[in-house]
């Protein structure tokens, strides 16, 4: 299976570069400068050019603060650059994953949210993901969209290595407690889009899923499990979001129903715990003893 990887610095499209050496795969990794968002005309010569049997799109604007005041420029990385290799992948037959997140809600509902319920931004990046998504479904009605939450890797900038930085520079920190969701470790993401590729490969249905680690907690208990699990003893107090004021909203309870992921595709990621503990392993710090 030859897979076009669009993206090369992200976490997850770092990941999924790191299985290209799997059985049956071969792996095109295409980013900047080759992928210009927005010249939605390369980008279509781009898919048509490689001929892949699979399109993995794990590019994103991410920088949700940073968003607020580049509006355009996270449109055409989030929707019209998404829209463009959709609708190339649709003209030569081509399956097509595109990677959302849990930012298209705005946490309201006070329960998980499944792929039926409206989607709600309160910024501007899940406005954008929100767009972004309508237009790869409408240019691509088989496509696959895979929301996803609060990824983090061993690499790159993320909770995990902020939280590990703080904590080794820090007497004691104040962590936002009344956020929710379900941090997801970008390999255990990584290998479920490889095999949601197949599923598709194999006539599988596209549409709206939710793809995500099993088990949830707040910001605050992330960064509890993270220096726990470094062996870091430094105090994590939890604060209200309106202590910690943001250039950009933020949702305050984003949990992702799975039962889609788990009923129509088997795809059960790890307990959140468990890749934590495998991405500390991976950096060197899990195990360690606080004092």
């Amino acid at each position: 299976m030859k897979i076009l990887v669009i993206g090369i610095k992200g976490q997850l499209a770092r990941a999924l570069i790191a299985r290209r050496n799997r059985p049956g795969i071969e792996m095109v990794a295409a980013g900047r400068p080759q992928v210009d968002f927005e010249r939605p005309t390369a980008l279509g010569d781009l898919v048509g050019g490689t001929r892949p049997d699979l399109v993995i799109n794990a590019a994103a604007f991410t920088a949700v603060d940073r968003a607020e005041d580049e509006v355009e420029a996270a449109r055409a990385v989030n929707a019209t650059g998404p829209a463009a290799l959709a609708r190339a992948a649709a003209a030569g037959g081509i399956p097509f994953i595109h990677v959302s997140t849990d930012y298209v809600f705005d946490g309201a509902k006070g329960s998980l949210y499944d792929e039926t319920d409206p989607v709600s931004p309160v910024n501007v990046y899940g406005r954008t993901k929100a767009e972004g998504e309508a237009a790869v479904l409408a240019a691509h009605p088989g496509a696959l969209v895979a929301r996803t939450s609060w990824v983090y890797a061993p690499e790159g900038v993320n909770f995990v290595r902020t939280m590990l930085k703080l904590g080794a520079e820090r007497d004691r920190l104040r962590v936002v407690a009344d956020q929710q969701g379900r941090p997801t470790e970008a390999g255990a993401l990584a290998d479920a889009l490889l095999e949601l590729g197949q599923a598709l490969r194999s006539g599988a249905p596209g549409g709206l899923l939710h793809v995500a680690a099993e088990g949830d907690t707040s910001w605050h208990g992330f960064a509890t499990e993270i220096l726990r699990g470094a062996g870091l003893s430094t105090p994590v107090d939890p604060i209200a979001t309106s202590d910690f004021p943001t250039r950009a909203p933020r949702p305050s309870d984003t949990r992702l129903d799975l039962s889609r992921a788990r009923s129509e595709y088997g795809i059960v990621l790890p307990d959140w715990h468990e890749s934590l503990e495998r991405c500390l392993a991976a950096m060197g710090t899990g195990g360690r003893r606080a004092g």
